[in-house]
C-alpha cells in the first residue's frame, strides 16, 4: 500500500498525517511538495492535511488549490484514487472543485480546538467502513473556519445521495446541518475538519481516527 501527503507552505499536519498512516495501517507514505507536477505512481491514497497554506490569505484554501500539483491531485481522483481532505485539506477540495460547498468562519468567530463527538451518518463509504457497527467517533478540531455552508439545494442533495458521513453530535462552529465530513458523488473523494490524524492511538484520547485511513486503504 502507497500513500501520498501533500505538503503545503503553511501545512502544519503534514507529519502527523504521514506518522498516522504509518502506524495505522503500515503503508508507506510519502511527501509531495505542492510545487511537484507530478504525484509517485501507485498511489492508493492522496491526503491533504490540515494546516494554514498560504497563511489562509484571500479564503482559506483558496491559493493552494491552485499549486502545480493540484492538477495532478485533480486528475487522480477523477480515476478513482481515494483522496482525503482534513481541515485545511477540506478547504483546498472545496476551492478545487472537487468536494461542494465552502467553508466559513466559525459562527462565535474564534478558533476551536477541542475533542469532539462524531455520528457516523454512513458507513458504507470506502473511508468508513471499518465503522460498520459503530454510530459514533471521537476526533479533534483545530481551526477558525470549519463553519460548513452550501445551499439548501446541495444539502438536500448531499443528504439524499448519503454523502454525508459525519456530523457533530455538539456543532463547535455552525456547520449547516450539523455536518463533519462529506464526500464526492463518486465515494472516492472525502472532506472533513475533524482530525484523524490527531485521534489514530489510545494515548491521544482517541484511537478512532485510525479507523478511516484503515478502510480507505483496505478498500484500494
Amino acid at each position: 500500500m502507497k500513500a501520498a501527503v501533500v505538503v503545503f507552505p503553511g501545512s502544519n499536519c503534514d507529519r502527523d498525517c504521514k506518522v498516522a498512516i504509518e502506524r495505522s495501517t503500515g503503508a508507506q507514505v510519502e511527501m509531495v511538495w505542492h510545487g511537484e507536477s507530478e504525484l509517485p505512481s501507485g498511489l492508493d491514497l492522496i491526503v491533504l492535511p490540515g494546516g494554514f497554506s498560504y497563511g489562509d490569505y484571500l479564503r482559506c484554501g483558496a491559493m493552494a488549490s491552485l499549486s502545480p500539483v493540484m492538477g495532478e491531485v485533480k486528475a487522480a481522483a477523477r480515476r478513482g484514487v481515494a483522496t482525503v481532505g482534513i481541515c485545511n485539506g477540506f478547504q483546498i477540495l472545496c476551492e478545487a472543485g472537487l468536494l461542494p460547498g465552502a467553508l466559513l468562519r466559525n459562527d462565535h468567530l474564534k478558533y476551536n480546538c477541542k475533542a469532539v463527538d462524531l455520528a457516523v451518518v454512513n458507513a458504507q463509504t470506502r473511508f468508513t467502513a471499518g465503522y460498520a457497527g459503530r454510530r459514533q467517533a471521537v476526533m479533534t478540531v483545530g481551526n477558525g473556519e470549519g463553519n460548513f455552508f452550501a445551499d439548501e439545494a446541495t444539502l438536500d442533495r448531499l443528504e439524499g445521495e448519503g454523502q454525508v458521513v459525519f456530523r457533530y453530535l455538539n456543532n463547535p462552529n455552525g456547520s449547516a446541518r450539523d455536518i463533519a465530513g462529506i464526500v464526492n458523488e463518486a465515494g472516492n473523494v472525502l472532506g472533513l475538519m475533524p482530525h484523524p490524524d490527531r485521534a489514530f492511538e489510545p494515548e491521544l484520547g482517541s484511537a478512532d481516527g485510525a479507523i478511516l485511513f484503515q478502510s480507505a486503504l483496505a478498500s484500494a
